[in-house]
């Protein structure tokens, strides 16, 4: 049996091995099986083997999911051929809200303080965290909720009509950390407590508009995560 696919130049592939998935629940294994076929039938499976580590490297660099090698800069803090994660300092930053609420509209496009924040882009899903203190994050360090809209509690952007780069890779960061501030922030995402401070989401950024002063992080509300947890569950809670 011979499979056909256009791929710029003219291939045949022929099909020789199949991979089944068995599953139950959230557990998974997989076996990989080889193909026979006869003159005039249909191909059948041979007995199959527990797939294994070195296949699936293989699988991955032949689909094109392998990672080009990369000198990583100091903010850079997790990589992985699916995900990347990074830190960028407290800093003032302009805020845009959309038109949808008559009070976030009055602080549209001023500049504000920021809490130090905590980027993580994975697969093509944008998650953010914030940090207390301004300076890198270890592995058991606390992170804290984000106060912006368009993020769940999970720390997930809604990315809507965010013009996110095309690429995810090391030069890339700054492009995506552009695009979520360049981006209107228009409603909360589910059920997430953004801030402890007494006047909710718009009275802390009302009272914060045009400040030079550093950006309150008593009033960020705890993610009830870690670093090393935030970037092993990706955004799975």
């Amino acid at each position: 049996m011979d499979a056909h696919v256009r791929i710029g130049d003219n291939r045949v592939f022929s099909l020789k091995q199949a991979v089944l998935l068995y599953q139950e629940g959230s557990r998974a294994f997989a076996t990989l099986h080889e193909v026979m076929s006869r003159p005039d039938e249909a191909p059948y499976l041979c007995a199959g083997q527990s797939v294994t580590t070195g296949f699936l490297q293989t699988l991955a660099k032949g689909l094109g999911a392998s990672t080009a090698a990369e000198v990583l800069p100091e903010h850079v803090l997790a990589r992985t051929p699916e995900l990347i994660a990074w830190w960028s300092r407290a800093q003032p930053r302009l805020v845009f809200f959309g038109a949808g609420n008559a009070e976030a509209t009055k602080l549209n496009g001023k500049m504000y303080p920021h809490p130090a924040l905590i980027f993580m882009i994975h697969g093509r899903e944008l998650f953010v965290r914030a940090l207390v203190e301004d300076c890198r994050p270890t592995a058991d360090t606390r992170l804290k909720n984000t106060p912006y809209w368009n993020t769940d509690a999970h720390g997930r952007v809604c990315l809507g009509s965010m013009r996110v780069p095309e690429e995810v890779s090391v030069g890339s960061l700054s492009g995506w950390e552009s695009a979520y501030f360049a981006s209107e922030f228009t409603h909360p995402s589910g059920a997430v407590r953004l801030t402890t401070h007494p006047g909710g989401f718009l009275g802390l950024w009302s009272s914060l508009a045009g400040r030079k002063q550093n950006f309150p992080v008593k009033f960020l509300a705890d993610s009830k995560q870690t670093l090393q947890e935030f970037v092993e569950r990706r955004g799975e809670g």
